[in-house]
């Protein structure tokens, strides 16, 4: 049985001095404080013949109608196609049964994976094949229908360069929908839409850029949005070197969606020394605490040491 870390009184240095908590905090300690890794998977691949032999990239944890939900992206090279939507369930977001239905969608590449509710619905925004972001969406999570790849167009209206727009990461608020995005990971990119089906760019320009610090200066995407007291906060992995072989964790903030600061202390988990492609973050909160997920290579969790305050839980 998987179990969460034991959490001795000196965690809280373990990635810097956490932060002091304040009324005007702009990262609380909540968003950013978190303690050792799990020793141990909470979830990995299905074994050396399975269709979900490795976990790809990000995956997606949601606490929805009493049970824990994990959105998966299994990887057989030895299949076609390679990326596999798989599901698994929880009752405490820790020990997990795979879905018998799996994979879920048997004919197509899925990659990458965001999910959101929007009234009784669940929307799946995800790569497909070429990094190609597209939406798929479902009524209990299981049986999902592919609605076919975002229509994105420049702040012109013009359709955006071919080529990938992979990762997508999506917030909807009062009826629109905002897609962030990456561009092969050169920065991250904003596009909005009231129909789901044609996003427009706020700007043609990054609104989060890779670097000048070195600890992103290769590579950013977003992997989270949650809103916490006002303020959105955004998860996102990158790396500090050329061939990307080592991908970390940071936070960046914004009032509107469009304009962001990063975190002063980023990365706020550093290149696994032993895992150094380990990336792909989700927060949920439990109740008690905040954990952070991460789902590339394996799910493996970090739990807040600091508690929960009256200054608001995160919401997706």
């Amino acid at each position: 049985m998987a179990r969460l870390p034991t959490l001795p009184l000196i965690t809280v240095f373990l990635f810097g001095l956490a932060p002091r908590a304040g009324a005007g905090e702009v990262f609380p300690p909540e968003l950013v404080a978190f303690g050792p890794v799990s020793a141990t998977p909470l979830f990995a691949g299905g074994g050396a013949d399975a269709w979900d032999r490795d976990l790809r990239e990000r995956g997606w944890i949601m606490r929805s109608g009493g049970r824990w939900h994990l959105w998966y992206t299994g990887s057989n090279l030895d299949r076609d196609p390679r990326r596999f939507l798989g599901h698994a369930t929880s009752t405490d977001g820790l020990n997990w049964i795979r879905d018998p239905a799996n994979p879920l969608v048997r004919d197509a590449w899925v990659e990458d994976v965001c999910v959101v509710r929007r009234g009784p619905c669940f929307e799946m925004f995800a790569e497909g094949e070429h990094d190609i972001a597209e939406r798929l969406t479902s009524h209990d999570g299981v049986a999902w229908q592919r609605r076919g790849p975002l229509d994105i167009r420049c702040a012109s209206g013009d359709p955006i360069p071919a080529g990938p727009r992979g990762t997508p990461a999506v917030w909807i608020e009062g009826g629109v929908c905002h897609l962030f995005y990456e561009r092969m990971d050169h920065g991250v990119w904003l596009a909005t839409s009231r129909d789901l089906v044609t996003f427009t760019n706020v700007r043609d320009e990054p609104v989060l850029a890779c670097g000048p610090e070195p600890y992103d200066l290769h590579a950013v995407a977003f992997d989270q949005i949650v809103k916490h007291c006002g303020r959105y906060y955004a998860y996102y992995h990158s790396s500090p070197i050329a061939d990307r072989s080592q991908w970390q964790t940071c936070l960046a903030t914004s009032r509107d969606l469009v304009h962001w600061e990063k975190y002063t202390r980023n990365p706020i988990l550093p290149v696994d020394p032993e895992h150094p492609k380990r990336s792909s973050a989700t927060l949920v909160c439990d109740g008690e605490r905040h954990r952070l997920y991460t789902t590339h290579p394996d799910v493996r969790v970090r739990l807040s040491t600091a508690p929960l305050t009256l200054r608001g839980v995160p919401h997706r």
